[in-house]
């Protein structure tokens, strides 16, 4: 038994250290869309195509660590901890997120080559408005999955001593 409890203590510690790298990539991206933001409120005719591929890049990064790394681990807690209510709550926090997905894939299709990109250029700060508010929602929907799925499955000692 004390050596099932090390090993359920090692098994999610890693979903902690991989939630933590994943939010460490939300502050990344963070600061991606600011400088791509104050660059658009500076001198939109200046902004660059490997600018928007930075922050598109990070930003597919972290859409797809979340959908395929990050919630298939939040899950599969919840199921070996038999927490059948996190488990539909995650479905319906999900389902919302596939919103923000799409909005992400679009300014992607939007920003994909030299000319796309050329066409777009004077949309690229109503997409970062709209992108800010559909990453607001995403970010405080997936703290919601965390907490649901994997904080409330985390003894509080560890809790309080990270």
């Amino acid at each position: 038994m004390l050596e099932e409890c090390k090993t359920a203590r090692e098994r999610w510690g890693g979903v902690h250290q991989l939630i933590d790298r994943w939010l460490d990539e939300r502050r990344e991206l963070l600061v991606s869309f600011l400088e791509l933001k104050e660059a658009c409120d500076t001198e939109l005719e200046a902004v660059s195509k490997p600018q928007i591929d930075r922050f598109s890049e990070l930003l597919m990064d972290y859409i797809s660590a979340g959908h395929f790394e990050i919630y298939p681990q939040l899950r599969e807690e919840a199921n070996a901890f038999g927490d059948h209510d996190a488990l539909e709550i995650a479905g319906k926090l999900l389902e919302r997120l596939e919103l923000s997905t799409e909005l992400v894939l679009s300014f992607d299709a939007d920003y994909s080559t030299p000319v796309r990109c050329q066409h777009f250029l004077p949309r690229l700060p109503a997409w970062l408005d709209r992108l800010a508010k559909g990453l607001t929602e995403r970010f405080a929907l997936e703290d919601q999955l965390i907490a649901r799925l994997h904080a409330a499955h985390t003894p509080q000692k560890e809790v309080q001593a990270e």
